[in-house]
């Protein structure tokens, strides 16, 4: 296994803007780094334990019924539309704070991790690692093992710089106003998100 190319693969998808990272972003500017810092993990911790899932077993059960990966696809869609409905309509009071209930705070860690499973962003990277870096002299689990503490390693800190440029955003965007329609143009780029995954079907 290529390790510098593979530590330059998690990089290039982990650093581009994708569903996470700009939840994070929005996340970091609503709700400050140490809110958002459970979210960020889950990320960093689910997605490693999806690609050892999918390694061991889920993608051959893909392979034979690819209507249940098409479901899959269709499910995580439906939720990214969800999150970006709730992200554009988050309120913002006059301190340039979001509101305090329960619509308006950041994902939990749990939540950040299972979220990786309907994520149709992460089920493109996990395959695309699986079946690009996987090698025949090793087994199967030291393969998807390597994969996952690279991806933890170095995909925690692009989440981070994520998050802290929505933290540092804060800063600039001082009045509700921007700070509305920042969430708005947020919401937006994670819906436009989603027209990549869906291309193959579509045409």
């Amino acid at each position: 296994m290529e390790i510098i190319a593979l530590i330059l693969f998690v990089l290039s998808t982990s650093g581009t803007p994708g569903p996470n990272n700009i939840m994070l972003l929005s996340s970091g500017l609503n709700f400050g780094i140490k809110k958002t810092v459970p979210h960020m993990l889950g990320i960093n911790l689910g997605f490693p334990l999806m690609i050892v899932g999918v390694g061991i077993g889920l993608l051959s059960l893909f392979q034979a019924l690819p209507s249940l990966f098409m479901a899959m696809k269709l499910l995580g869609g439906s939720y990214l539309i969800y999150l970006a409905f709730k992200i554009a309509t988050t309120p913002v009071t006059a301190e340039a704070q979001p509101q305090s209930h329960l619509q308006a705070k950041p994902l939990s860690f749990i939540q950040a991790a299972a979220f990786q499973w309907v994520n149709p962003k992460a089920w493109i990277m996990a395959v695309s690692a699986i079946v690009t870096f996987s090698s025949v002299e090793s087994s199967t689990i030291d393969n998807l093992t390597v994969i996952a503490l690279i991806y933890c390693l170095f995909g925690l800190p692009c989440s981070f710089t994520w998050m802290a440029a929505g933290a540092g955003l804060k800063n600039i965007l001082q009045k509700p106003l921007f700070i509305a329609w920042f969430n708005r143009v947020m919401a937006s780029l994670l819906v436009v998100s989603l027209i990549p995954m869906f291309r193959a079907e579509l045409i």
